[in-house]
C-alpha cells in the first residue's frame, strides 16, 4: 500500500509540468431541442461526461482533442476542438447503437456497435423514472437479466437484499465504481432465500442522485476484470462536472397504507483549481416497514392460547420491507496535471439503520418465559414477544489515481482504491432463555455482535494502439481483502444465546485475511473495417485459494454500417469469498417439518472436524462461457438484439444442506459427533460440491423517435431474458455420503434452478413533449417453483406475474419538474403458498413465500417528487 502510494505521489509530481483545457458547449437535434444525457468522450482516452439537463457540458481535455458525441436514438459526431473553449454540436437522429461504452474493454472505448460482447448503456434518468427508491429495484424493472428483491425475516440478508445477473448468484457479478472494483459486503447470505451461501455487493450504497449511467456487460469477463466476473460486469459511472446544481425530493405509500418513504438529495459541481472538477452528492432516505403476514393455522391448546389467537390471528407478525433510513455522501473530482495527465479521485460513504423482525415467539412456543414470571406476573397474562433485528451498516469506497503518458501512445492508469462494509446487530425485545432459567432474569436487548469486510487493491493499468488495428492492454493488480467476526456481548451467546439471533462466541470471532496478486493482457485486431478478433488473458494467485489462469476469444463481424455479428468464448473463476472459508456461527432458524424456530450451527470449512467429514479446503470455481449474438439497426428508429449464452461452472461452491442426526438411536456417526460436540440440532458447510449450467436468451427491440404531434416523441422497447439452470452434479464427500446424508437436498437445489424467474420481458413506452414526459412500463416476471423438502410435500409452480407501472413528468419550468408514479398499478402479488408443499412457512404465517421471487410484495404503491435545477 505504502509503496503504491509513493509512485502515485512521484508520477503526480513528474507530471506537475502539463496543461490542459477546458471545452464547453451544448449538444442538441436537429430542431434546436436540447438533449440533456448525451454522451461526450476524448476520443482515444476514458476521459469523458454527459450532459445536464439543458444539454450542456464542461470537460478538460488535451490540447488538439477530438471530441466523440453519442446519444442513444442519434447518430455518433466527432468535433476536433482546436482550441475552442465554447461548441455548439447537433445531433442527426439515429439509434442507441452508435452511443461509446468503455465496459469491457481496457483499449479502447467502442460503440455498442463495434462491440464483440453485449452492454447495456443505461442513463440514470431512465433508472429514475421507475419511481423506484433504490438501485437495486430500479435496475430489477429495466434490466431482464437482473433480480433483486427483499427478503422479509432473514436476519441481516433482509437488510442487503442479494442481486444478480442471470440467475447465476451475488457472488458471480462484478461490480465496478467508475471502472474500479467494488468492495463486497460484510454479510453472508444463510437464510433460505435466493442467493443463500453467497456473498454480494451492497448496491443500497450507492446513491442514485450520484450516478451518470451504469454500462452492464453481459458476458464473462474474468480474463479482463479477474474474480466474480462470471454472469458478467456492472460498471456503475459517477457523475462529473454538471452545469447545474440539483435539488430532488420524492415521497411514496403503498395502497395498504404503509411502507411510506421519503427521499430527498442534492447533487453539484465546482471548478477545482485550473481546468479541475468536484461533484457532491448529499442523499437521505427513510421507509417504514410494510407487512404482508398470513392468517396463521395454529390452533390454542388454553383458554389463553385460544383467546390471544382469536385477537391476533396474523400470530402478531410483521411479514414484508424493513424499516430503514439511510444516509449518503459521495464525492467524484477530477484535474488536470499538464497536458496529457488527469489526477482523479472518488469517495462515497454510506449509513444506514434498519429494522426488520423476527418470528413472534407466540406464548405457546415460550411457556418456559411464560412460566418464569418474568415478562408478565401471570402466566395466563402471557402474550409472548416479538424480537426485532437492528442492523447499523457502513459501506465506504475511496479511490486515488492518476492517468498520464509512459510514452508516445502509450498510456497509464495508476490507482489505489480502498472499500469496506460493516454490520453491527442489536436484537431488541427478546430473551435469553437459558439465562433466564438459571438467574430468573434476562436482558431485553442484546448485541449479538457483527462483521466487517475490507479490500485495498492497487492497479496500474497500460493501453496503446500499435497501429489504426492493432490495440494492446496489459495491467497488474494486487488486492489485500481482510473479513472480521466481532464478538458479541457475553450474555447474547450465554447458553442457546438471545432469542432469534445468538451473539457470536470467542471462538467464533476472529480476523482473517488474504493477498491477491494478478496479470493480465489483452489484444485486438481489426483485420479490417468489418472484422475484429480479440484475445485476453489473465493469471491470479491467491494466498489461500490457490492460482488461476483464465482466458477469453472474441470477435465481430460488422454486417455495413448497421449491424454485425458477435461472439466469445471465455473461461472464468470465482475465489471462495473470505465469509465462506472462515463464518463460524449459530442461530435460530425454520428447520423442515418444525413449527418453530430451532438452533443451528454454521462451521468454517477449514475447521478440523468438518475437513476429518472428507470436505476438502475451499478452493476457487471455474467456469467456461461461450456466447453468440447478433445486433442489427434496421433505419434510424428500429433496432434489435439478439444474445444466446451458456455458462457451466464447475466446483461450485455451496452452503449444504442441514445435515442432522439419523434415524438410528442405536449409533452415533461422525456427522452426529460433530453435532454433539458443537451443541446444535443441524450443521452446515461450505463445499465446493456443485457442477452447473446455465443457458438463457437476451433479445432487445428499440423503436425511437415515433412522431407525436407537433413536437412530441414516442419511444418504445422491448427487452427479454429466457434462463435456465440446471444442476450436472452434486459431489458428496464419501465420508458423509456413506453415512446417507444428501448434502444439498432437492430444497436447496430448488433455490438455484426455481427460485430466480426462468424468464423476465419488459415492454416500454415513453412519451416526450415540451412539458410532458410519460412513461408505461410492463414488467412480466416468469414462472418460480416453490420446491418441496426431501421430508415428502409437493412442489408448487407459481404463475408468471405481470407489474404494471406508469410515470408521469410535468416541467412547470425550465428549472422545475413534477414527478408521479403508479407502480403495479393492477396491485399484483404473487401466487399465494399451498401448505401442501410442506416448506418452512410456519403455520401459514408467510402468505407469500420468502424462497422464491418475483415481482415482490409491496402490491401497489403511489409517489410523487420534484425536481429543481439551480
Amino acid at each position: 500500500m505504502k509503496r503504491i502510494t509513493l509512485l502515485l505521489c512521484a508520477i503526480f509530481s513528474i507530471s506537475l509540468a502539463f496543461s490542459q483545457n477546458t471545452v464547453t458547449g451544448t449538444v442538441t437535434d436537429t430542431n434546436k431541442e436540447v438533449l440533456p444525457g448525451a454522451n461526450i468522450l476524448e476520443k482515444g482516452t476514458n476521459n469523458g461526461t454527459s450532459t445536464d439537463f439543458n444539454g450542456k457540458f464542461s470537460l478538460t481535455v488535451k490540447d488538439g482533442a477530438i471530441l466523440v458525441i453519442s446519444f442513444a436514438g442519434y447518430e455518433t459526431e466527432e468535433v476536433s476542438v482546436n482550441g475552442k473553449t465554447n461548441l455548439t454540436i447537433v445531433l442527426s437522429e439515429g439509434l442507441h447503437l452508435d452511443e461509446i461504452v468503455i465496459t469491457g474493454n481496457r483499449i479502447k472505448p467502442r460503440t455498442i456497435l463495434d462491440s464483440p460482447v453485449p452492454i447495456d448503456n443505461i442513463d440514470v434518468r431512465e433508472l429514475q423514472k421507475s419511481g423506484k427508491n433504490t438501485l437495486d429495484r430500479m435496475l430489477t424493472f429495466k434490466v431482464p437479466s437482473f433480480n433483486s428483491q427483499n427478503q422479509a425475516i432473514s436476519d441481516a440478508t433482509a437488510h442487503y437484499d442479494p442481486a444478480d445477473l442471470r440467475g447465476l448468484g451475488p457472488s458471480r457479478t462484478l461490480v465496478l465504481v467508475n471502472g474500479k472494483r467494488k468492495n463486497q459486503s460484510a454479510q453472508v447470505y444463510l437464510n433460505r432465500t435466493p442467493g443463500k451461501g453467497e456473498v454480494g455487493v451492497d448496491l443500497k450504497s450507492i446513491p442514485t442522485a450520484a450516478i451518470e449511467r451504469v454500462e452492464i456487460l453481459r458476458d464473462g469477463a474474468s480474463a479482463i476484470y479477474g474474480s466474480d466476473a462470471i454472469a458478467g460486469v456492472m460498471n456503475i459511472i459517477l457523475k462529473k462536472n454538471v452545469q447545474y446544481s440539483t435539488f430532488t425530493t420524492k415521497a411514496g405509500i403503498t395502497s395498504e397504507r404503509d411502507g411510506f418513504n421519503l427521499s430527498s438529495d442534492f447533487n453539484t459541481a465546482f471548478n477545482f483549481g485550473d481546468g479541475g472538477f468536484v461533484n457532491i452528492t448529499l442523499g437521505y432516505y427513510n421507509q417504514e416497514t410494510t407487512n404482508r403476514a398470513g392468517i396463521v393455522s395454529d390452533v390454542g391448546g388454553t383458554p389463553r392460547d385460544a383467546a390471544w389467537l382469536a385477537a391476533n390471528p396474523k400470530a402478531g407478525m410483521t411479514v414484508g420491507q424493513p424499516a430503514m433510513e439511510k444516509k449518503d455522501l459521495f464525492v467524484n473530482l477530477e484535474h488536470p496535471i499538464g497536458e496529457k495527465s488527469t489526477l482523479y479521485s472518488f469517495h462515497g460513504y454510506t449509513t444506514r439503520d434498519g429494522q426488520s423482525f423476527a418470528y413472534y415467539r407466540a406464548p405457546y412456543w415460550r411457556n418456559d418465559v411464560a412460566n418464569a414470571n418474568f415478562i408478565t406476573r401471570d402466566p395466563d397474562d402471557f402474550i409472548g414477544y416479538q424480537p426485532t433485528f437492528e442492523t447499523k451498516i457502513n459501506d465506504y469506497i475511496s479511490s486515488l489515481g492518476i492517468k498520464f503518458p509512459i510514452a508516445e501512445g502509450w498510456n497509464a492508469d495508476a490507482s489505489v482504491t480502498y472499500g469496506s462494509n460493516d454490520v453491527d446487530v442489536t436484537v431488541n425485545n427478546s430473551v435469553n432463555r437459558d439465562y433466564l432459567a438459571d438467574h430468573n432474569t434476562s436482558p431485553r436487548s442484546f448485541n449479538p455482535g457483527g462483521y466487517r469486510f475490507t479490500n485495498v487493491v492497487g492497479n496500474f493499468d497500460v493501453n496503446t494502439q500499435f497501429s489504426e488495428q492493432v490495440g494492446f492492454a496489459f495491467g497488474f493488480e494486487y488486492k489485500k481483502e481482510s473479513f472480521s467476526a466481532i464478538e458479541g456481548n457475553p450474555l447474547s451467546y450465554y447458553g442457546a444465546g438471545s432469542d432469534s439471533f445468538a451473539g457470536i462466541k470467542p471462538a467464533e470471532a476472529g480476523t482473517w485475511s488474504r493477498r491477491n496478486f494478478a496479470v493480465y493482457s489483452q489484444l485486438e485486431y481489426d483485420i479490417n473495417k468489418d472484422f475484429l478478433l480479440g484475445v485476453a488473458g489473465r493469471y491470479e494467485d491467491y494466498t489461500d485459494a490457490g492460482s488461476n489462469f483464465s482466458w477469453k476469444v472474441n470477435g465481430r463481424y460488422k454486417l455495413g454500417n448497421n449491424g454485425a455479428f458477435r461472439a466469445s468464448y471465455s473461461t472464468g473463476f470465482r475465489a471462495p469469498t473470505l465469509h465462506q472459508s472462515h463464518i463460524t456461527l449459530s442461530q435460530y432458524i425454520i428447520v423442515a417439518g418444525s413449527s418453530e424456530p430451532l438452533l443451528q450451527g454454521t462451521l468454517a470449512n477449514n475447521n478440523p472436524a468438518v475437513q476429518a467429514l472428507g470436505v476438502p479446503t475451499l478452493t476457487h470455481e471455474t467456469s467456461k462461457n461461450i456466447a453468440a449474438g447478433m445486433t442489427y439497426k434496421f433505419n434510424r428508429n428500429f433496432s434489435a438484439s439478439v444474445d444466446f449464452y451458456q455458462i457451466k461452472v464447475d466446483d461450485r461452491v455451496l452452503f449444504s444442506s442441514q445435515i442432522g442426526s439419523d434415524s438410528d438411536p442405536s449409533t452415533t456417526n461422525p456427522v452426529e459427533q460433530i453435532l454433539q460436540d458443537n451443541n446444535v440440532v443441524a450443521v452446515q458447510v461450505f463445499i465446493n460440491a456443485g457442477d452447473t449450467k446455465t443457458t438463457g436468451t437476451d433479445i432487445v427491440l428499440n423503436y425511437r423517435n415515433i412522431r407525436v404531434g407537433e413536437n412530441g416523441k414516442l419511444h418504445a422497447s422491448f427487452a427479454a431474458n429466457f434462463n435456465k439452470t440446471t444442476i450436472a452434479a452434486i459431489n458428496t464427500p464419501q465420508i458423509i455420503a456413506n453415512a446417507g446424508y444428501n448434502i444439498f437436498d432437492r430444497q436447496e437445489q430448488g433455490l438455484i434452478i426455481n427460485s430466480r424467474p426462468k424468464s423476465k420481458m419488459i415492454l416500454g413506452l415513453n412519451y416526450i413533449s415540451d412539458k410532458w414526459d410519460i412513461s408505461f412500463n410492463n414488467t412480466r416476471f416468469g414462472e418460480v417453483t416453490i420446491t418441496a423438502p426431501e421430508s415428502g410435500g409437493t412442489d408448487q409452480d407459481l404463475s408468471s406475474k405481470i407489474a404494471t407501472d406508469l410515470g408521469f413528468g410535468y416541467n412547470l419550468t425550465d428549472r422545475i419538474t413534477f414527478n408521479a408514479n403508479i407502480n403495479n398499478i393492477f396491485d399484483v402479488y404473487p401466487d399465494v403458498t399451498k401448505t401442501s408443499t410442506n416448506t418452512s412457512q410456519a403455520g401459514s404465517r408467510f402468505k407469500y413465500s420468502s424462497e422464491v421471487q418475483q415481482l415482490g410484495q409491496l402490491g401497489t404503491n403511489f409517489s410523487i417528487g420534484l425536481n429543481y435545477q439551480f
